[in-house]
């Protein structure tokens, strides 16, 4: 379950901003999830809710925004959309595909008090 070592570093980043910013509470996160990330949403929301207990974040709503990923195809020069590890390139079948974006998560936006 590598989703909670994930919410552990994102409630530390999450902390430091909200020192930063001197606020007492955070009270919603919105998360940018990529199609090829491997994250699994019920996982993430228990990770999230186990790691932000006790911190500035605790019972903070979570919004999951989930992003497409795009690869580069060697074969037909063309940059395509892609859904899953190892698929094909939609527009010529070629399998010599470069990811470009859609496999991170990232935290987008903070709501804090």
């Amino acid at each position: 379950m590598h989703e909670l070592s994930l919410c552990l570093n994102m409630i530390e980043l999450i902390e430091q901003h909200a020192r930063q910013h001197k606020a007492r509470r955070v009270t919603a996160v919105w998360l940018e999830i990529g199609a090829l990330s491997c994250i699994e949403e019920h996982a993430l929301r228990f990770g999230f809710d186990a790691a932000s207990r006790r911190s500035v974040a605790q019972g903070c709503q979570l919004w999951l925004d989930y992003q497409p990923a795009r690869a580069w195809c060697w074969d037909c020069g063309t940059s395509v959309q892609i859904d899953e590890h190892d698929a094909p390139c939609p527009q010529c079948g070629g399998h010599a595909l470069r990811i470009e974006s859609g496999d991170s998560l990232r935290i987008k936006q903070l709501e804090v008090e």
